[in-house]
Formats: structure tokens, C-alpha cells, sequence
């Protein structure tokens, strides 16, 4: 049998010379984005010494170039993890069809809030409190020709920079990775299994969702701006568009919700069109309802109704989060016991997360605006204003929210200090048995050698026991902050409540924080913009995007704005791949190394019977068991992992080593002790590093390789075991687990 190994790197790849071990390499198929790469005839033996043909899969391309992943890493974060949070629900399928409406909910909240902190800087900041103050317009060219346009025109002349806003994240939102091909063409996702094939192809989810979300989006814009014409014209034509917006929002809500319910089916993509097309009509009427000419009036204080919308759609963040962590709770009944930490619950905890950077980052824009316009002088109650200065004030909810960030900040550092002391004596004592345990050389090296091997043990050790740790503080910190923000309806800020509750002395420091907290924002999203332009260049700065990768494995299916899938084509091509190189009695040995795993397990779930009887697994670094049976326990689970052996008749080994911070053991040990049960045979725990001991032909020890995972004879070892069982005669049908 002619054998292949095709090698899929994880994130942060080095190129398939690297994957490969092979100076020149060409690509055999695919293209620029992602491609199959095999050693150049005579530059290089083809095969492996385990003797497959060496063959290498890189994707790391489809997750963006330098500019494009530093605006998205930016601007489209929230997002994100917004759609992260609908795959982490504990129940798939109908059961959990509440749960997913939820978390449609909250996204849909997002885009208000995306569009709510552009019309803060365009209409209320510039439009309404800047343009009466001819200080704010001294010397500003771009600006200064608003001083003499009505306020009405003038909201409808700047609502154009919302409206771009929006424009921008539909046309982000639109890309994909997916190719025409690639699509099995049924109305929308299969999303209840990774063995589904319409499990990749959302392209019809995607588009009802985007639609969706642009009439909420506008329907947003045209609510600011109805609830300061409506009250001032006091005439029927301004309630009546105020109404029709009020009732585009809840056809909006309803939609979302019955899609999360029902399935996705054609009338859900014509209804959705209307919506768009309903709420575009809309802005149109509003816009020319905003132009038409009026009697003077003059704009005082800040915008009519503005700081009660944010404080509303706070407010109702804080239900959906609340009702969300109630709903999930609830369905925790379904996992397997012992439920790890946070299993279950990753859903509000990662929505709670998006909200707060998107809070964070609403806030950061705004203040940052409002101090540029009234040239640092922004009014707090300790900091009075100079004479003739513009009072801006942005809405005190952002006040808030800047006081959680710096509080978040403060929060999130001492669980980490803390949660890294906590047991640590029991853990190095437990870390230094087991090196000693496993390496019977110990007592003849330094002392110093068993230390930074017991180190890295420990270290791979608090990545399991400090993750959940610090989401969940900082959850719990974003709860509270909306929940404050929310409940600011009265127009008090955080230094006006401390001023009244303990004066000066107490108002000062509050003040102090709050701002902290507005620069502590700008900061970070200055950091996350450089990230994104050095990411995969430095070790430090490379986690950045080994989280955008991990990120974007999940299809959009609750927020269509968030960046594109990439395994929506990953999946796909190596399921054409493998198909191409066993139709004519060919085998594959697929090996994934850590994120890279995930991508082969989703694939052999995806491939046909002829195809996977010749098919073998070798996974390694792998976070399949320890990490995404805890956070996505609806779809990757044990049933999923034994399902997927038995497809494979059990052709599948995982490496693993204890000092891996990252991957570990597909199945946990109790199951893996049963002598009768295959799964036992899957996990092969290497020692990391070889020896603690200086080899004869080198002159320093190895190092601890911990995460990465270079071919080594162990890896070898493993690939020529798999070669052998696929050159087996075939065994009988595998029992499918259902």
C-alpha cells in the first residue's frame, strides 16, 4: 500500500520546510492561502523514516495577512468571543435551542452597542454638545462649519459616520474562507454535529444573521435619533417613525430568536431580507425626517435620550447574562461527571468577557473623543471647569465602565499572583516525585536540572487550575460594572456618587481609577493594533495570534461580524485530499499537532467509509481531551472521541507529555486502565525532556520541549505502528456509536 503522511501543523507554523524537515519544498496542490506541500524531487528524500511519503498541510494563511488581522484584531475582538460563547453551551440541538437564543440576544446587543458608541462620537459628542460651543470649534476646519447648521440637519449630515460604521463591519463580515466547492448546498448549518456535513457550510445561516444584524444596527441609529426629534416637533410623522423603529427592533429580537429555535429554514432568509430592506427604508425616512427644515432651536447639554438608551441596553445585558448563566446551570445535568470547572458555564462566562471588552472599548472612544474636543478640560466633580470651556459629557455609564476595566485589571492580576501560591509547596513536592519517578538518573545530575524539570511540570500543571480562574473573576467583575452602568438611568456617575456619599476624600481616588481606567483602555488597544503587525515574529507577543487562531475554528453562528472560520475550508480540503490519495488503494497516516489536531479529528469525522478505512490518526500536543471536553462540551465530548476511534477501528495514537502546558491525554486515566477497552491503547505518554543527562554525542542536555513537538523517534516510532495497522487485512465494519 502506498502510504502518505500528511503532517497539519497547530498555530504559529514556521512554514512546511519546517512541518516537513525538508530544505525545499513545492506544493502539490491548493493554493497560496492553504496548500499541500511535499520535499522537491532531489532536495531531499520524499519519505519519512517511517517510510510514508511526507506530505504537509499549511492553513496558518487563511487566518488573515498583517493588516487585515490587525484591524480585526482590533475592532472585531468582541465579536468574537461573542461567537465563541454559543459553541461553549453545555446542550446542542433542540434542548439547547433557549440557551442559543440567548446568545443571539447578546450578540445583537453588541452590534446596538458597536453602533451606540459611533453615534456618541458623531452626534452626540460633535453633532449636538460640540457644535454649540464655539471654543470646541475654534480652530478646527473640519468641524467648525457645523456652528451654523440647525441642530436637526446636523444630526442628519453626521449620522452619515455611523451609517459608514456599519457599512464597514457588514463588508468584514462578509468574507469567508469557504470555497464555492466546498459547499453541500442545504439551507443553513447542521451545527448539532461535527459529523454532519453541513456542519462547515453556514452560508446560508450567515447571511440571514448579517441581515438581521444590520436592521438592528440601524434600527439602533434610528432610534437616537427619533427619540430627540419625536418629543422636540411633538407631530404625528416623528411618533410614527418612532414607532415603526421600535417595532422593526422587536421583528429583529424575534427573528433572531426563532432561527436559535426552529432551524434555519428559506423563509427565514426571505423574512430576514425584509427586515434589512425594511430597516434601510427606515433610515432613509428618518434621515429626511431629520433634514426637513425646522424653527430654531438650540442644543444644550448633551444629547436627548442618549444616555438612557446606553443604560438601558446595559441594563438589558445584564438580564441576558443573568438568565443565560441560569439557563446553562440548568443544563449541566447533561455532562458527564466529574464536571471540570466552568464546563457548562463557559457560555456567560465568555459572553460576560465580549461584553466587557466591548464596554471597555465604547468607553475608551468616547472619552478619549470627549477629551480631544474640549481640549482636556472634560468636567468630573473634583475637577471644575475653566471659563468658557465646553461642558462635554459622555453618558455616565461609560463612567462606569472604565471604573470596571481598572477594577477588572486589579482583579485579574491578584487571582493570577494568588492562584500561582496557592498549593504551590504541594505541587512541587508532587511535580519532583514524578520526575524523579520517571527519570531513575536523577540523583546523578545537579540539582538544578530535576528543578527546571519539575518546574515546567508545575507550570503545565497551573495552566489547568488558573485558566477558569481568571475569566470567571473578571465575569464577575463585567457583571457587576453593567449592572452598575445599567442602573445609572438617574445620571449619576461613579465620582458624583462617591462626592455625595463621602466628599472629596473619597471622591478623589474614585476619580483617579476611572480615569486609570479610560488610559488603561487606549493602551490596550494600542497593544492589541502592534500585536497584530508583530504576531508570529516574537515569542511573547505570538500568543496574541495563536488565540486569534484558536478563535476562529468555530463558524459564525451567533455573531455573522466576527472574523471568518477558517476550518470552513481547512475541513473540506483535507477531506478532498484523503479522498484523492485512497481512491486508488492508498492509505493516510493524518497527524495533527496540537490546534492541528482538532482540525483532523473534525476531518475524519467528515470522511466517507471508503476513504477513513484507510485512513490512520496521530495526534500530538493534542487539546482535544483536556481542553475542548471542558469548554465545548456539546460537541466534542467522549462520545465523540470513541465514536471517532471506532470509525477509525482504532488506528489512532495520541503523544502526550506531563510537561505540556496545552495538550495532554485524549481520554482521561480511568478509562484508559481498562485492559478490554481500545481507547486504552490510544495514549502514549513520552518523556519530555529524553534524558536528564548530557547524550555521548552532545555536549548539553536536552531541553524541555514542553508544547512544541519536533519528529522525533518517538514520533517515528508512532507513524511506522500506524503504517503497519492500515497494511493490516481490514477488520470488520467499526460499531458506530450513536
Amino acid at each position: 500500500m502506498r502510504i502518505t503522511e500528511i503532517r497539519v501543523h497547530g498555530v504559529a507554523d514556521k512554514g512546511p520546510e519546517t512541518i516537513l524537515d525538508r530544505p525545499v519544498v513545492a506544493r502539490v496542490a491548493g493554493d497560496d492561502e492553504a496548500g499541500f506541500y511535499r520535499p522537491r524531487p532531489g532536495f531531499g528524500d520524499p519519505e519519512g523514516p517511517g517510510g510514508p511519503t511526507l506530505e504537509a498541510y499549511r492553513w496558518s494563511s487563511l487566518t488573515g495577512g498583517t493588516a487585515t488581522r490587525t484591524f480585526s484584531l482590533v475592532l472585531l475582538l468582541p465579536f468574537m468571543l461573542s461567537n465563541i460563547a454559543i459553541w461553549m453551551l453545555p446542550v446542542a440541538g433542540r434542548p439547547g435551542g433557549v440557551a442559543r437564543a440567548l446568545c443571539r440576544l447578546l450578540a445583537a446587543s453588541m452590534t446596538a452597542m458597536y453602533v451606540l458608541s459611533a453615534v456618541g462620537a458623531a452626534l452626540d459628542l460633535i453633532a449636538w454638545q460640540c457644535a454649540a460651543y464655539p471654543r470646541c470649534l475654534e480652530g478646527r476646519r473640519e468641524i467648525s462649519w457645523l456652528g451654523g447648521v440647525p441642530p436637526g440637519q446636523r444630526l442628519a449630515l453626521l449620522a452619515v459616520l455611523p451609517i459608514i460604521a456599519v457599512a464597514l463591519i457588514w463588508r468584514v463580515g462578509a468574507r469567508t474562507s469557504q470555497l464555492p466547492e466546498d459547499g453541500v448546498h442545504t439551507p443553513g448549518v447542521g451545527a448539532d454535529r461535527l459529523d454532519t456535513p453541513a456542519f462547515w457550510d453556514n452560508r446560508a445561516l450567515l447571511r440571514r444573521l448579517r441581515s438581521v444584524h444590520v436592521a438592528v444596527a440601524l434600527g439602533t441609529l434610528d432610534a437616537t435619533l427619533l427619540v430627540v426629534l419625536a418629543p422636540h416637533d411633538a407631530a404625528p410623522p416623528g411618533y410614527l417613525l418612532l414607532v415603526a423603529d421600535v417595532l422593526l427592533l422587536v421583528a429583529a429580537l424575534v427573528a433572531l430568536c426563532r432561527s436559535a429555535m426552529d432551524g434555519h429554514g428559506e423563509q427565514g432568509l426571505i423574512t430576514a431580507r425584509r427586515l434589512r430592506w425594511t430597516a434601510i427604508a427606515l433610515t432613509a425616512l428618518t434621515l429626511g425626517y431629520a433634514l426637513w427644515p425646522r424653527p430654531p432651536w438650540s442644543a444644550t447639554g448633551t444629547l436627548p435620550g442618549y444616555g438612557l438608551l446606553v443604560s438601558l441596553l446595559f441594563a438589558a445585558q445584564v438580564v441576558l447574562l443573568a438568565v443565560l448563566g441560569l439557563v446553562s446551570l440548568a443544563q449541566r445535568h447533561h455532562l458527564p461527571r466529574p464536571r471540570p470547572l466552568i464546563s457548562g458555564l463557559g457560555a456567560p462566562l465568555m459572553g460576560s468577557i465580549a461584553i466587557g471588552l466591548a464596554v471597555s472599548y465604547s468607553s475608551g472612544l468616547t472619552y478619549t473623543l470627549a477629551e480631544y474636543l474640549d481640549r482636556g478640560s472634560s468636567p468630573t466633580p473634583v475637577r471644575p471647569l475653566p471659563p468658557g470651556a465646553p461642558p462635554l459629557s459622555p453618558p455616565v455609564a461609560y463612567r462606569w465602565a472604565t471604573l470596571g476595566f481598572s477594577l477588572a485589571v486589579l482583579v485579574v492580576v491578584l487571582v493570577a499572583v494568588l492562584g500561582a501560591q496557592i498549593g504551590r509547596a504541594r505541587q512541587l513536592r508532587t511535580a519532583e516525585e514524578l520526575v524523579r519517578r520517571d527519570f531513575p538518573e536523577a540523583p546523578r545530575v545537579p540539582p538544578e536540572r530535576v528543578r527546571a524539570v519539575r518546574d515546567a511540570v508545575v507550570r503545565a500543571d497551573r495552566t489547568d487550575r488558573l485558566w477558569p480562574l481568571l475569566p470567571s473573576a473578571y465575569a464577575v467583575l463585567a457583571v457587576l460594572t453593567l449592572a452598575a452602568a445599567g442602573l445609572s438611568v438617574r445620571g449619576q456617575g461613579p465620582g458624583a456618587l462617591a462626592l455625595r456619599l463621602g466628599g472629596l476624600s473619597l471622591a478623589r481616588p474614585v476619580v483617579f481609577v476611572t480615569d486609570l481606567g479610560a488610559l488603561l483602555i487606549g493602551l490596550f488597544a494600542l497593544f492589541l493594533a502592534g500585536a497584530g503587525l508583530v504576531a508570529y515574529r516574537s515569542g511573547p507577543i505570538r500568543l496574541v495570534g495563536v488565540l486569534w487562531d484558536l478563535a476562529t475554528i468555530w463558524p459564525r453562528a451567533a455573531h455573522p461580524l466576527a472574523p471568518p472560520c477558517y476550518a470552513e475550508r481547512a475541513v473540506p480540503e483535507l477531506t478532498r485530499r484523503i479522498g484523492q490519495l485512497t481512491a486508488d488503494g492508498g492509505g493516510v497516516v493524518l497527524s495533527g499537532q496540537s490546534h492541528g489536531s482538532v482540525l483532523i479529528a473534525a476531518t475524519v469525522l467528515q470522511l466517507p467509509d471508503d476513504s477513513r478505512r484507510r485512513v490512520a490518526l496521530l495526534t500530538y500536543a493534542a487539546p482535544l481531551g483536556n481542553r475542548y471536553t471542558r469548554y465545548f462540551p456539546a460537541y466534542v465530548n467522549d462520545d465523540v472521541l470513541r465514536e471517532m476511534g471506532d470509525r477509525l477501528s482504532w488506528r489512532w495514537v495520541n503523544l502526550w507529555r506531563y510537561t505540556d502546558p496545552i495538550g495532554g491525554r485524549i481520554f482521561p486515566p480511568g478509562e484508559a486502565e481498562a485492559p478490554d477497552d481500545p481507547a486504552s491503547r490510544v495514549d502514549h505518554w513520552v518523556r519530555d525532556p529524553k534524558t536528564l543527562l548530557v547524550p555521548p554525542t552532545d555536549t548539553v542536555p536536552p531541553p524541555v520541549e514542553g508544547h512544541r513537538f519536533i519528529p522525533d523517534e518517538d514520533f517515528h516510532a508512532a507513524v511506522r505502528e500506524l503504517a503497519r495497522r492500515l497494511e493490516e487485512p481490514e477488520a470488520p465494519p467499526p460499531v458506530v456509536r450513536v
